[in-house]
C-alpha cells in the first residue's frame, strides 16, 4: 500500500465531524502555525516540498505564494477553487464529502501564512450538498475557536466563507472565478496583472485548489522535506486520482507519484485492470482538456519507458507522444469505444461551455463540434478531418484563457493517434452510426 496523506483516515467513522477529526490529529497544523512559525517560515516550508498545484497546472505552490505582492497595504484574499468541472474528475467533491475538515483546516493554515483575513471557497453551484457539508464544518470550526477572532488565543484571526459557484465550467479558470465571486459575469481576465498582484477586489490573492490545499496540514506538520521525500524527481507527495470508466473498480484513489500507469490501471490495489475482460484502447490521463494517448503510448513513452503517473513522464515526448497529469480525471476507454464518438460528446461541452469571449473559441468550438457531428452521424467527407485539425490550431495561443486549448487538444491529439478511425466513419459510416442512432432511439423509448 503506498502513503496516504489525505486518504489516510477517510474511512473512520464520524471523521466529517470535528470531535473525530481532530482526534485523528486534526488542526495540529493551526495549533502549530499560529503559536510556533511565522508565516514566512510556512511558505519556506511549501517550497521544500515541492508541491504543485492539483488543480490540472501544476504549477509550484510555494512559488505561486511567494508572488503574493507584499508591498501595499491592501488586504490579501485566499480563495479555494472547489469549482470542480472538469470531465472525468471528482477527488475534490469526495474529498470534501467526507472529510471537510481537511480543507477547512487547510485554509486556516494557508490563510495564515499569506496574511490573509478573509478567505472563500467558491464551490461548484451544482453541488448543493457538498456546500452544506463545509457551512457546517466551518460552524463547528468557529464555535471551537478555529475560525474567528484570536484563533486559539493567538493574535491572528480569520472569517471563512462559502460561495456558490455560478454554474459554468469557465469559472473554473482561477481569473474568470474572481469575478464571479465579485457578482460579474464569470469571464476570463487578461494577464497581466496576476492575481498575486490584482486579484480579488483588485487585492493580493492566491487561488489554489482543494487537494492542494488540503495538503498543507500534512507539509506544516511533518516538513517540506518529508513531503518531497515521497514521490520521483519534482513530482513530491501523493495525488488524488478520479478513475472512470472501462475499469473494474472506478472511484477516487491516492497515489504516490511515480507509479506506473500499468501497475495503476492493473493492479488490484486501484484500478483492477480493464472491466468485462476487454483489451486496453485509449486513456485520457487528466480530465478531458488533455491529450488522448492509444494503449502503446499510455503503458510506455516514445523511448520504449515505462510510463509513470508523474507530470514529467506523462509529458514525455511533448504532444506529439506524451500527454499531462493535468487534474487526475483518469478515463479508461476499452476496445470497443468509439473515440469519435467520444471526443464530439468532449467538444459538445466545450461548445456549451464557452464563454464567448474570444472568437477562436466561441466560433471555432462551435465549428468542431458541427463538423464532429457530421462525421458520426455518417455525412463526413475525408476533407473534414483535416478541418478539424486547422480548426484546432487556429484557436490554440489564440485565447484570453486556457478553455480554448482544452478544446483544441483532444481534437488534435484524437486525430494524431486514431485518424484511421476517422477515415472509417467516412469511408463506411454503417459501421458505427447506425449502432449509435439505434440506441438512442431505444433510449428515446
Amino acid at each position: 500500500m503506498g502513503k496516504k496523506i489525505l486518504l489516510e483516515h477517510i474511512n473512520v467513522p464520524g471523521i466529517n465531524t470535528l470531535e473525530v477529526y481532530r482526534k485523528m490529529g486534526g488542526y495540529e497544523s493551526v495549533r502549530k502555525a499560529v503559536n510556533e512559525m511565522t508565516p514566512d517560515a510556512i511558505v519556506e516550508e511549501v517550497k521544500k516540498s515541492g508541491l504543485r498545484g492539483r488543480g490540472g497546472a501544476g504549477f509550484p505552490t510555494g512559488m505561486k505564494w511567494s508572488f503574493l505582492d507584499k508591498s501595499t497595504d491592501k488586504p490579501r484574499y485566499l480563495v479555494c477553487n472547489a469549482d470542480e468541472s472538469e470531465p472525468g474528475t471528482f477527488k475534490d467533491r469526495y474529498l470534501m464529502q467526507r472529510i471537510p475538515h481537511a480543507l477547512i483546516e487547510g485554509m486556516i493554515t494557508s490563510s495564515y501564512a499569506l496574511g490573509a483575513r478573509t478567505s472563500y471557497i467558491y464551490v461548484r453551484g451544482e453541488m448543493m450538498p457538498v456546500i452544506r457539508i463545509l457551512e457546517k464544518a466551518i460552524k463547528e470550526a468557529y464555535a471551537a475557536g478555529l475560525l474567528g477572532k484570536n484563533i486559539l488565543g493567538s493574535s491572528y484571526s480569520l472569517d471563512l466563507y462559502v460561495q456558490p459557484g455560478g454554474g459554468a465550467y469557465i469559472c473554473g479558470e482561477e481569473t474568470a472565478l474572481l469575478e464571479s465571486l465579485e457578482g460579474k459575469r464569470g469571464n476570463p481576465r487578461n494577464k497581466p496583472p496576476f492575481p498575486a498582484v490584482w486579484g480579488l477586489y483588485g487585492c493580493p490573492t492566491v487561488v489554489n485548489n482543494v487537494e492542494t490545499i488540503a495538503d498543507i496540514p500534512w507539509i506544516v506538520n511533518h516538513g517540506g522535506d518529508a513531503y518531497a521525500a515521497i514521490g520521483v524527481g519534482k513530482s513530491t507527495g501523493t495525488k488524488l486520482i478520479s478513475a472512470c470508466g472501462n475499469i473494474n473498480k472506478p472511484g477516487v484513489y491516492e497515489i504516490e507519484l511515480g507509479i506506473t500507469v500499468e501497475d495503476f490501471i492493473y493492479s488490484d490495489e486501484y484500478c483492477g485492470g480493464i472491466a468485462n475482460g476487454r483489451e486496453l484502447k485509449a486513456v485520457v490521463a487528466g480530465g478531458s482538456s488533455v491529450p488522448i494517448l492509444p494503449k502503446n503510448l499510455i503503458l510506455t513513452t516514445a523511448n520504449n519507458e515505462k510510463r509513470l503517473m508523474t507530470y514529467e513522464s506523462l509529458s514525455d515526448g511533448g504532444f506529439a507522444t506524451g500527454t499531462m497529469l493535468g487534474s487526475g480525471g483518469f478515463i479508461v476507454f476499452d476496445e470497443q469505444q468509439c473515440i469519435v464518438r467520444n471526443l464530439w460528446n468532449f467538444s459538445r461541452f466545450y461548445h456549451h461551455e464557452s464563454c464567448g469571449q474570444c472568437s477562436p473559441c466561441r466560433e471555432g468550438t462551435g465549428w468542431m463540434e458541427k463538423v464532429l457531428h457530421r462525421i458520426e452521424y455518417g455525412h463526413g467527407k475525408m476533407e473534414d478531418i483535416d478541418l478539424l485539425v486547422s480548426i484546432a490550431k487556429n484557436i490554440e495561443g489564440k485565447t484570453i484563457c486556457p478553455l480554448g486549448e482544452a478544446a483544441a487538444w483532444p481534437v488534435a491529439s484524437a486525430i494524431r493517434h486514431f485518424r484511421a478511425e476517422f477515415e472509417a466513419h467516412v469511408q463506411n459510416p454503417d459501421s458505427c452510426c447506425k449502432k449509435h442512432l439505434h440506441r438512442e432511439l431505444v433510449h428515446s423509448h
